[in-house]
């Protein structure tokens, strides 16, 4: 089994952050939120129910090793190609599966084009996924930019 690539982690923690911290939480547990797409948040953007209760950093951790997991699983399942380039393409495409779900990316034109190996074409469609709760995300604009980058990349 192909492990989850550390640049997916960096990227997922970069873009996600750890959030909702009280500054007089001595844990400093982070707190469920609702994110800019309108959902329930916790940690490292695990999706929760409203009355999940605090996590801490660790906590955090270890959800999003578990999303990361799910993540690579559906990403592989439906771009298998990726198997067999570089941990940069991979990386990329695996966050974009954790950010907006493997439903997404089944169903999207973005699959299509990776699967054709077609990266540049691949690029502009990764592009167009930057809308949150029907407007565009400056967040998203510049996380998509971020994969795409490392999906144009020169393999290693």
């Amino acid at each position: 089994m192909i492990a989850v690539p550390q640049t997916a982690v960096n990227l997922a923690k970069r873009f996600e952050g750890f959030h909702r911290v009280p500054k007089n939480d001595p844990l400093r547990s982070a707190y469920p939120y609702i994110c800019p797409a309108g959902f329930w948040t916790v940690g490292f953007g695990h999706q929760c129910k409203p009355d999940h209760p605090p996590i801490t950093e660790m906590e955090a951790e270890v959800y999003l090793a578990q999303d990361l997991t799910t993540a690579l699983a559906a990403t592989l399942r439906y771009c298998p190609v990726l198997a067999t380039e570089s941990e940069g393409r991979l990386a990329a495409i695996v966050d974009f599966t954790f950010n907006l779900g493997a439903g997404r990316l089944q169903t999207s034109t973005l699959r299509r084009r990776i699967n054709q190996r077609d990266w540049v074409a691949s690029a502009a469609e990764l592009r167009r996924w930057v809308y949150g709760g029907g407007r565009v995300l400056p967040g998203l604009v510049i996380r998509r930019d971020a994969e795409t980058t490392l999906l144009l990349r020169a393999p290693d």
